[in-house]
């Protein structure tokens, strides 16, 4: 790491000891964190209408069988995204990388709204993952310049409190406009809502830039965009390898395993997949707990419907607690006093993480009532709430301002390449299980299939967290 200046990032502190502009809703600050959390709002609003909605989508375009890519094939092309994003912010500021993020994604969400097959449906989703690896790196640059120490904390706390409408709502209207309306409109009426974050924040966001302008930098590194392509490529053909699960799947797997390897090494930190402390760590850790949610998360639905015989509507709203409860966990990581227990936080979000992912799995014992899952993800959404937001924190604090843009990158790729892998392994557990032909037998007959498929993917998925609870003390590197 390079000495810490303050080109990318200033966070000098005011001499006096005090901050004119108050809290993150002062009147120095309002406007900017309208902005930048009604980008949030927007991007958790389409995250829990789409899931939802993706058990009908994937029926109807016959495409069970590639269920998982619909998530996986989002954080694929992420992988591209994060990398191009962070080089942008460093040179050029995040106000371009952010709006340009913003269009792309809406642009993904029509051709998914419009898509006539599933491969069609995979790739608008993957349009929306270019847009959505711009956006997010851009947020987090953004918090790192505009924000003292202090308050960051409570801006990645507005972060996670951004989720909780959606959490309530989301469900509620993606069920109800799939079942009157089509699961089409669930992705083409987001982009609407992508107009209020641009009048909101575009006048704060330029105000911010021209406070903290960015000296122009030498041009793009060439060799981490292609590490970051190859890193794309590399794990969407490790995907398609694993759906294949033949000798034919053999060579697209070994092309994606030499691929993405390098990569990873070359675009993480140094000691980063050896769980090396202090910031390689925490950087690991974001990917591991990301992974092991999300990739559960994603088949939860499913599973509602499949096996309980929910409606899309009652299946989605089996998530709404963990949303609330996410924003709940982001809170107390940011009270006064909490950070001298930041390591403690993440151990223990973690921990409830795992009892979360394996409570969700007991509602595949007939004997026990449905609305399990929903505490269960209650307990999860807590320990997410306080990992991730203090994993956050902690990479802000290790990170010198100029290398803000940069590790902000690596955290949001471990983030994707976390959810990429996971999800791409429970998906190869449900084609292997036979998950895909029972739910699409389950559809047709209306009787429950085996829960076997469900059951690995969540039992494997709470092993995941264990582990990350395991590697929580080596967040902070020795004196």
């Amino acid at each position: 790491m390079t000495t810490a200046s303050p080109t990318s990032v200033d966070s000098t502190p005011i001499p006096d000891g005090t901050d004119p502009g108050g809290g993150v809703l002062g009147g120095r600050y309002r406007a900017l964190t309208l902005g930048i959390v009604s980008v949030v709002l927007v991007i958790a609003f389409e995250a829990t209408a789409v899931n939802t909605a993706m058990p009908t989508a994937a029926r109807q375009l016959n495409g069970l069988g590639l269920y998982a890519f619909a998530f996986s094939g989002y954080f694929t092309t992420t992988l591209f995204a994060l990398v191009v994003s962070g080089q942008w912010c460093d040179r050029r500021g995040p106000l371009r990388p952010l709006f340009t993020g913003i269009a792309v994604f809406g642009a993904g969400l029509v051709v998914a709204g419009t898509a006539p097959g599933m491969w069609v449906f995979v790739a608008g989703r993957a349009i929306q993952g270019l847009g959505g690896g711009l956006v997010i790196v851009a947020l987090y640059v953004v918090v790192g310049r505009a924000y003292p120490e202090r308050l960051r904390p409570s801006v990645f706390a507005a972060f996670s409190s951004a989720w909780v409408l959606p959490s309530i709502v989301g469900p509620l209207v993606s069920g109800a406009v799939t079942q009157h309306l089509g699961w089409r409109w669930v992705f083409l009426a987001v982009p609407v809502l992508i107009l209020l974050p641009l009048a909101v924040m575009g006048p704060a966001l330029a105000r911010s830039e021209r406070e903290h302008p960015v000296p122009r930098g030498a041009d793009f590194d060439r060799r981490r965009t292609l590490l970051a392509a190859m890193a794309a490529v590399g794990a969407g053909l490790l995907q398609y390898a694993g759906q294949r699960r033949d000798l034919v799947g053999l060579l697209p797997g070994i092309a994606g395993a030499a691929l993405l390897v390098p990569a990873v090494l070359g675009l993480l930190p140094k000691r980063t997949l050896r769980a090396g402390r202090g910031l390689p760590t925490v950087i690991l850790l974001r990917g591991v707990a990301a992974g092991a949610f999300f990739a559960a998360e994603a088949f939860i639905p499913l599973m509602m419907t499949t096996e309980r015989d929910f409606s899309p509507t009652l299946a989605g709203l089996t998530l709404t607690s963990g949303g609330l409860s996410w924003a709940l966990g982001s809170w107390l990581q940011g009270r006064p006093g909490a950070e001298r227990y930041r390591g403690a936080m993440i151990r223990g979000g973690f921990v409830l993480t795992a009892v979360a992912i394996a409570g969700a799995a007991l509602v595949l014992i007939p004997a026990v009532p449905s609305w399990t899952a929903s505490v269960a993800w209650g307990v999860g959404g807590v320990g997410m709430g306080l990992t991730v937001a203090s994993v956050s924190v902690l990479m802000m604090r290790l990170s010198a301002p100029e290398d803000a843009g940069a590790n902000s990158a690596a955290l949001q790729m471990s983030d994707a390449l976390g959810n990429v892998l996971l999800t791409g392994l429970a998906g190869v557990l449900f084609a292997a299980l036979g998950g895909g032909s029972l739910a699409a037998a389950h559809e047709g007959a209306g009787d429950g299939g085996s829960p076997a498929a469900f059951a690995v993917i969540l039992l494997v998925m709470a092993s995941v967290a264990v582990l990350g609870a395991l590697l929580s003390g080596r967040v902070r590197a020795r004196a």
